[in-house]
């Protein structure tokens, strides 16, 4: 599998985009003006104690205050046995009160009307670790798979842990550090150590509200993150930001200064794979299928739901071989959508009802498959008496609609409109309730083109018996900047 990551930086947003096999998978958006804070670090206050919801509101120096659970303040001491003991969380109010400094850590970015989600157990991250000061344990990325290697890497930490015994604090191995050599992780190590030295300092210098860490540029974190063995070629289409990379590579990732490279080319970068044209295909409800079939996403406030439907494609068997090949092609590009989409939280998908039990199995099996590319957590159920799989992701970033969107302000979001013919209804409605409470000669209607051309058409004989029953005449007015919703009636 051939992968590319192709990184668009301009003045007002930085642009990144994760190519496997020249398909579009992953796409990253980061504007100067509104920054992501996830994993930024802060002394804030606390402003709201709510014993109802175990939970405190706390002012980092944001628009709206974040939200923090009492789960998320009580440090996980966990043990390196892997079993989880049953935990109690206590009462917010003997651990919080109005008015407290407390260092906090954004896990969730404010997402619509919510709040940052905060944690007081701090994690910072590197190429091959993740520090987490005041804990013991050591953890080791699930998807190292090899007990050998997972011995191994578990082995380096524990000797360096030991070596620099000033250093409180655990450690969670990711998945980039399989393969890496000692001094590699040795040097994560020390790196954090450093950088933990210093937020500890700031810490005690700066009064809450203040930012106390800030999480790297989109650009760089993308090398720290994303950049693979797998992983082809890195190109950048700014030269001060290459720099600023290959400075980043030569002291924490030597191995792969030879993939980046800086664009210069005249084509705009995101030409590249059509990376422009499925950004704007991903923000359609409707996802094509080769075959003919399609598949509908919605997001909504509570959950993502997603339904599948054969569309134009008729098969060449029967009917339980076209809606089994449907669905499984489907389960292909679910993945990859809500990798390229950002959705997160829960998600139903409504496959189309299979009778065979060993096609349903395979289906499932697919998407398991298809989802193990994908950089967030996911967790997925069996196929539920109704034919749905419902499926979590994690979701700690808006989504690609969220990012480039905002709710239509004609429709509120609804994502219809009322038809000229429920508008003339309301119309009608309205003139005769003003008409029982006010005196007045005649009526005017100012509303959109589409309705008062219906209610000098269709509605004309209802108009007539309207004006007959109230012995008034009514006028009608084009306002060319009313949506199809917006009406008044004037009295005369």
């Amino acid at each position: 599998m051939s992968e590319e990551i192709l990184i668009n930086v301009t003045p007002v947003e930085t642009r990144v985009a994760l190519v496997e096999n020249g398909m579009l998978q992953e796409a990253y958006i980061e504007r100067t003006s509104r920054k992501g804070i996830v994993g930024n670090i802060y002394r804030g206050k606390v402003v709201r104690v709510l014993p109802g919801m175990e939970a405190a509101f706390v002012d980092i120096g944001l628009e709206r205050a974040a939200f923090i659970h009492a789960s998320d303040v009580v440090n996980d001491q966990s043990s390196d046995d892997g079993v989880d003991s049953p935990k109690t969380v206590p009462d917010i109010r003997s651990l919080l009160r109005e008015g407290q400094s407390l260092v906090v850590q954004v896990t969730k970015d404010p997402i619509g009307t919510k709040g940052a989600r905060l944690t007081t157990q701090l994690s910072i991250p590197s190429r091959y670790l993740v520090f987490m000061p005041g804990v013991s344990h050591i953890g080791i990325s699930q998807r190292i798979e090899d007990d050998a290697e997972r011995g191994r890497l578990k082995a380096i930490i524990e000797e360096g842990a030991t070596e620099q015994g000033e250093l409180q604090g655990g450690y969670i191995i990711r998945t980039a550090a399989e393969s890496a050599s000692s001094e590699d992780l040795l040097g994560d190590m020390r790196y954090l150590h450093r950088l933990n030295q210093s937020i500890h300092e700031r810490i005690s210098k700066v009064q809450a509200p203040a930012v106390v860490y800030q999480d790297l540029p989109l650009f760089i974190r993308t090398i720290r993150d994303l950049i693979r063995p797998q992983t082809e070629k890195v190109r950048i289409d700014s030269r001060e930001s290459y720099q600023r990379v290959i400075e980043f590579v030569d002291e924490f990732v030597t191995e792969f200064a030879n993939k980046v490279e800086y664009y210069p080319g005249e084509r705009p970068i995101f030409d590249l794979y059509s990376v422009e044209d499925e950004i704007q295909k991903a923000l359609s409800r409707k996802v094509q299928l080769k075959s003919g079939g399609y598949v509908i996403i919605d997001q909504t406030e509570a959950m993502t739901t997603i339904d599948i439907n054969t569309g134009a494609f008729v098969g060449h068997r029967n009917l339980e071989e076209t809606i089994f090949k449907t669905n499984l092609e489907a389960a292909r590009a679910i993945s990859r959508q809500l990798r390229l989409r950002n959705l997160g939280g829960i998600i139903i998908i409504d496959f189309i009802d299979m009778e065979d039990s060993e096609h349903q199995r395979q289906v499932h099996r697919m998407l398991e498959k298809m989802l193990e590319r994908d950089h967030a957590k996911t967790k997925i159920t069996g196929v539920s008496e109704l034919g749905l799989v419902e499926m979590t992701r994690k979701r700690t970033t808006e989504s690609l609609g969220q990012v480039l969107c905002e709710p239509c302000p004609i429709c509120d979001g609804r994502g219809f409109l009322k038809t000229p013919e429920t508008v003339c209804y309301e119309v009608f409605r309205e003139i005769l309730r003003v008409n029982r409470a006010y005196e007045a000669e005649s009526y005017l209607v100012m509303a959109s083109q589409a309705v008062v051309d219906r209610l000098l058409d269709e509605e004309s004989d209802n108009v007539a018996d309207l004006e007959t029953f109230i012995s008034k005449s009514i006028r009608f007015q084009v306002e060319p900047f009313y949506s199809q919703e917006q009406y008044d009636v004037v009295l005369l």
